[in-house]
């Protein structure tokens, strides 16, 4: 029998899962590789034999996303799968007419068929763009459930970096966990705020794996969605996060508008400091493509620990890296705990180096801050000595994670978090009490 033969387009993540779930045990399709992008460094290594099941003795090359077109006839594909999130519809488009016109088809796979059940009550936070709020929205609503003496266990959409057979199933209860691991900057920024938060977390490639062993220890799984993508699980209670300065992307990105459309709760976040009328322009929308959803709107504020090193001092801003490049941001809550407490912002392009002036090259739209970036060994030393060679009296480090934990600064430094808090009614507490009152967890 002739199987058809397909390329699943990724990142190292929604791929994998992709893969996993449609077609790994499938004998009508042969992936004949995954191509990679976003991430540096990806691309050139294997999705590993011990991953790939009885089908892929030898596994499955991971090749640049951007030799589509002669993938496509080099490797006879039959079938284009695109399988990575924070797209806006016009890129997808694109992909879509240049795998139709080398001769494939275009195929883009949906959450019914890609979303596992649990045996255990699932919440589901996602969102519309990259950087919207997610990771203080997680942290509220995992302690709301806390109170009610529930165990909750985080399960993190993947940033599978490593060995990608060892990392099939990670399970983080310390720091000493993150630590053994190897972990990159942009996974501590997902993993640390739970472990902090004294709940664990898992994430790795076997999505399927991970949901087994998370449910023997939870009373509720807590999903905390990457990027804009939607959940690998079934969800009891679908929360998604919208950005007001970002208004109308709920209506121009991928996946987020499938987030948008399927949501049982939409945040309306930052409302605190974004324009009225961009809040209202989100609620409108909610309005219009997801009428049976409940609105909510919140702030996100701005907690600096040490303000008083801020005032009239000249600050470097480290900012969260994937929300500042494919999240197309130009500040976050550095930028507005500068603004807030005084201090003089510095620019730090001049004294970039290596991978991390290169940023500024392709995402021009970066102003005074620098991307928390530090997926590769060489390119966290760049991250480094671009902070220390800047002419700052302090650092602002508002990354979700403590980065002192992995990078010695030179300078003082301040490190500032958004906090999550309802702004009127409905809230989103009373959405977690009726889900517990629901689930007859109390």
């Amino acid at each position: 029998m002739n199987r058809e033969r397909v390329l699943i387009l990724g990142a190292a993540g929604r791929d994998f899962h992709n893969f996993n779930v449609v077609f790994r045990d499938n004998p009508d399709f042969e992936v004949v590789a995954f191509t990679a992008t976003q991430i540096p460094k990806i691309g050139g290594r294997r999705y590993p034999a011990e991953l790939s099941g009885d089908l892929y003795p030898d596994g499955i090359p991971i090749l640049p996303e951007d030799d589509m077109e002669s993938l496509i006839h080099k490797l006879r594909v039959d079938q284009v799968v695109l399988a990575h999130s924070d797209l806006n519809h016009q890129t997808v488009g694109h992909k879509a007419a240049r795998a139709m016109a080398a001769g494939a088809d275009f195929r883009i796979i949906g959450p019914q068929r890609t979303m596992l059940p649990s045996i255990k009550p699932v919440i589901s936070i996602c969102a519309i763009r990259t950087g919207c709020g997610k990771s203080q929205t997680t942290r509220y609503v995992a302690n709301l459930l806390k109170k009610h003496g529930l165990k909750v266990v985080a399960i993190r959409h993947p940033m599978p970096y490593g060995d990608l057979a060892a990392q099939a199933v990670q399970r983080f209860g310390s720091i000493e966990d993150i630590d053994r691991h190897k972990c990159t900057i942009e996974e501590r920024e997902e993993y640390e705020f739970h472990v902090d938060n004294d709940v664990v977390v898992y994430a790795g490639v076997d999505y399927a794996e991970i949901l087994t062993e998370a449910e023997r220890e939870a009373d509720v799984i807590l999903w905390d969605g990457g990027n804009n993508d939607w959940s690998f699980y079934m969800s009891d209670l679908e929360i998604v996060v919208a950005d007001p300065f970002r208004a109308g992307h709920e209506t121009l990105y991928f996946p987020g508008e499938t987030n948008f459309r399927r949501a049982d709760v939409i945040v309306v976040n930052k409302a605190n400091t974004a324009k009225p009328e961009d809040v209202e322009a989100v609620k409108k929308n909610a309005a219009l493509l997801a009428p049976n959803a409940k609105v909510i709107v919140a702030a996100s504020e701005v907690v600096a620990d040490k303000p008083e090193l801020l005032k009239g001092k000249k600050a470097l801003v480290i900012e969260d890296g994937p929300t500042l490049t494919h999240g197309e941001m130009s500040f976050g809550a550095g930028q507005v705990a500068a603004e807030k407490h005084g201090a003089i912002v510095v620019d730090p392009r001049p004294f970039a180096v290596g991978s991390i002036a290169n940023l500024y090259k392709k995402f021009p739209h970066l102003g005074n801050v620098v991307p928390a970036m530090g997926y590769y060994e060489e390119q966290l030393k760049e991250f480094q000595e671009t902070i220390n060679r800047s002419d700052c009296d302090v650092v602002i480090s508002a990354t979700p994670f403590h980065i002192g934990r992995l990078v010695e600064f030179a300078k003082p430094a301040v490190r500032v978090t958004y906090e999550y808090k309802d702004m009127g009614e409905p809230t989103l507490a009373e959405s977690i009490e009726a889900f517990v009152a629901a689930k007859g967890l109390d």
